[in-house]
């Protein structure tokens, strides 16, 4: 699909087809998000995929019983590595060998980014939940792209996840993605779209003038 209909037409999707994803599928769609950016291009983003069956049902209790965590087929437990510095070495090498930094410049930021593994937790868990936001939303249009929908949720127990999957100090479940081909009669995408503001709405040029739902009633009750 060209990008333009992948998100024109991609939409959360809860039914699924008794379809299997296979690994191959999977691995295309996790090539596409390794391109995806990221602050200093440390790449705080690591993706559990889960698709067996028990695994599923106990997702979906820790998912406050969201049926489509257990029938679709993959779910994808997506983290956060709280740690900035965790492929600091790896990125500051690969500017050195492509002659981004010389040697000296390529130790000072290595120490720079090893200073932000210090700041305070709840900075470090915003810097990554903003990195790893943009993975994800990559993840859901190369998907997409392939015929294969999803559903991004953040209606799940971290804590229950977290100790569901043995996941280690130092990582946090962001969000859940379920993955699978639609059903024909996915409810998600028949009729049009749902609601969006229009662009004309949300962009603003050079001064910022918000607009709000107040605005737009108060504004038809004028016209009336």
């Amino acid at each position: 699909m060209e990008f333009e209909t992948v998100a024109g037409t991609r939409r959360s999707v809860h039914q699924y087809a008794e379809k299997e994803l296979s690994k191959e599928t999977l691995e295309e769609i996790f090539a596409d998000v390794r391109n995806s950016p990221s602050s200093y291009n440390l790449q705080p983003w690591e993706f559990l995929v889960v698709q067996d069956t028990a695994s599923r049902e106990l997702l979906k209790e820790n998912a406050y019983g969201q049926a489509h965590v257990a029938d679709a087929p993959a779910v994808v437990v997506v983290l956060g590595n709280l740690d900035p510095a965790a492929h600091a070495i790896r990125v500051v090498d690969d500017q050195l060998q492509r002659g981004d930094l010389d040697r000296n410049a390529r130790d000072k930021k290595l120490d720079r980014l090893r200073n932000k593994s210090e700041d305070p937790k709840t900075d470090r868990q915003l810097w990554t939940t903003q990195n790893v936001s943009l993975a994800t939303m990559t993840l859901m249009h190369a998907a997409w792209a392939r015929g294969i929908a999803s559903c991004p949720m953040g209606g799940f127990d971290p804590d229950a996840v977290t100790e569901q999957f043995a996941i280690p100090d130092g990582y946090e479940p962001l969000m859940l993605v379920t993955l699978g081909y639609p059903r024909a009669d996915a409810d998600d995408l028949s009729g049009q779209r749902k609601f969006r503001r229009p662009v004309s709405e949300f962009v603003h040029y050079e001064t910022f003038d918000p607009v709000t739902d107040a605005d737009i009633v108060d504004t038809a009750a004028t016209d009336d």
